[in-house]
């Protein structure tokens, strides 16, 4: 992470040039030319004036717009670029401060913008205590994770008269990351209607930040809170298409009992399915297995992740455990001693060194050899080594009975520790409590509702990757195999199975899903082939979504 003084102004203050048709499309969107009269207009952080500029071209009726602009050679600019329009007042300040002074005074019929994404940890000691009275004030807690733009919103939405509308340009983080939630729920609640746009290609010019459209109404007498989500290739396909596609996909009622909004993606009739499911007692969540932690952190895997041949030079034999380091030396849905032992001949840092268990005196003299030259190298001085009371043991190492990458590509990988190895927190480590054989553990997951329910509650980012956390992994919804009579037959036969098929071709799952769906789900709980094809459908739509974006980031 970069420090503070090592960041550019621009970042620093979280201000980044909105492309003039991006502009356009939301000033066009929140203001009707043919009914609306006199529009109250608020632009909390105007920069140079894009939006300004396109509510003088596109507006054609009257209007009062007030914008701010915390920087002061930016309103400048503003003001010179609207000639100083007396239709738009362009205030020098900043919009926390301006917020609590009058935001039980002032309320707009439209809120347009692009809020600027500056990172807790950048703001002043007064904006940060200024955000967190936005928060609290809001009945939402304050952490700091939470990016300034969040504040923004949840602001600007109080602000907003009944009937009316926030158009706003922010991180595609809003659809998934975890310091956004409380944001998604404040949103579901106060909005009646929400229209998310999100593109397939970056719009920012220079930019390697994924944006989306924040297109929300605030409707009198309306009960239903309702959403949808729209997706384009690009700005241009967004002015060409929006009306098309927005009269074909409907909203959607809110489920506000969950926060995540990847599932708007969907139809109507998966995101029904999705539900049913939930409530049908033959399926449960991955945490009713057991428990799933973080891997093991070292502090600094350099140092602590070896090769057989530093094991070897400097006596390490005693102090090393069988270490699972990276997804591609796992081969299949089991990691057995010879899969360990083929990774070590091929070179493979596949040891991990825990001294928990040895006093500093009884350390061998090539094994002190090995702590000091560390110490030489600054491998102790990292955080996490440096608050230890010896900087060399590592916290917390235990052998998990499986282990699930956090970070995948093509599809997810759960995989059964029949080696007694350890890894770092490139994986979580699970441990199984109830099931009968730990083995069913892999048999549940490799199905097409696992794997539509990893894509739902994980979260990617661009390039393509899925990630999930240790919280997102317990809330994946399983086949409760405990249910069902399976003999070691039926597990022995599935499981060397899926585990053929994986390390056959570890490129694609499709085998797998349709071997499991077939035994599994079709043969011993009774489902349909059409009620599987829901969640195959519904996996493969997010998981292309996802790597579309890979494609054209």
């Amino acid at each position: 992470m970069k420090l503070k003084k090592d960041e550019s102004f621009q970042k620093l203050r979280g201000g980044y040039y909105t492309p003039r048709p991006l502009a356009d499309f939301i000033v066009n969107w929140a203001i009707d030319n043919q009914s609306l009269t006199n529009t109250s207009i608020f632009e909390p952080s105007c920069g140079d004036g894009v939006f300004l500029n396109s509510l003088l071209q596109n507006v054609t009726t009257e209007f009062q717009c007030t914008a701010l602009e915390i920087d002061e050679f930016e309103a400048d600019l503003a003001r010179a670029n609207i000639n100083d329009d007396e239709g738009i007042n362009i205030i020098t300040n900043d919009f926390y401060s301006y917020y609590e002074d009058r935001v039980e005074k002032d309320y707009y019929d439209v809120v347009i913008g692009n809020p600027p994404y500056i990172r807790y940890q950048y703001l002043t000691e007064k904006q940060r205590n200024e955000q967190s009275d936005i928060l609290i004030r809001n009945n939402l807690k304050p952490n700091k994770l939470i990016n300034s733009w969040v504040a923004f919103t949840i602001a600007a939405v109080q602000m907003l008269k009944v009937n009316g509308k926030i158009g706003f340009v922010i991180p595609a983080e809003l659809l998934q990351v975890k310091y956004a939630e409380q944001l998604r729920t404040f949103l579901m609640n106060q909005l009646q209607n929400i229209t998310i746009v999100t593109f397939r290609k970056l719009i920012f010019p220079n930019v390697e930040q994924e944006v989306i459209l924040l297109l929300g109404e605030k409707i009198h007498g309306e009960v239903d809170h309702r959403i949808k989500i729209l997706e384009f290739n690009d700005l241009n396909d967004l002015q060409i298409n929006f009306k098309k596609n927005n009269e074909s996909i409907l909203f959607q009622k809110i489920d506000l009992d969950t926060s995540k909004w990847l599932r708007y993606f969907l139809g109507a009739e998966q995101n029904q399915e999705i539900n049913r499911i939930k409530k049908d007692a033959r399926f449960i969540p991955f945490t009713a297995l057991g428990e799933v932690d973080i891997g093991i952190t070292t502090g600094n895997n350099s140092f602590f992740s070896v090769d057989k041949t530093t094991v070897e030079e400097y006596d390490l034999q005693s102090v090393s455990r069988p270490l699972i380091a990276r997804s591609v030396n796992i081969p299949g849905v089991t990691f057995n001693f010879d899969d360990w032992k083929n990774n070590v001949t091929k070179g493979a840092k596949t040891f991990l060194l825990d001294f928990n268990s040895v006093q500093a005196s009884d350390l061998s003299e090539k094994q002190r050899e090995y702590i000091e030259l560390g110490e030489k190298n600054g491998d102790n001085l990292g955080y996490k080594c440096s608050i230890r009371k010896t900087w060399y043991k590592i916290p917390s190492i235990w052998v998990p009975d499986a282990f699930f990458l956090r970070r995948n590509y093509l599809f997810p990988k759960f995989v059964l520790n029949n080696a007694g190895a350890v890894s770092t927190d490139t994986m979580h480590r699970v441990k199984l409590n109830i099931l009968s054989d730990p083995r069913k553990a892999i048999i549940a997951y490799y199905t097409s509702v696992g794997l539509a329910f990893t894509e739902l509650e994980g979260r990617s980012y661009g390039g393509g990757v899925l990630e999930v956390l240790p919280g997102e992994l317990e809330k994946i919804i399983i086949p409760n195999v405990e249910l069902f009579q399976m003999s070691e037959f039926d597990i022995t036969r599935l499981l060397n199975e899926i585990d053929r098929l994986m390390r056959l071709n570890d490129k694609d799952i499709e085998a797998i899903l349709d071997t499991v769906d077939k035994a599994l789900l079709i043969d011993f709980m009774g489902m349909s082939q059409n009620e599987v094809k829901v969640y195959r459908d519904i996996w493969k739509k997010l998981r292309d979504r996802r790597l579309g974006r890979q494609a054209t980031l």
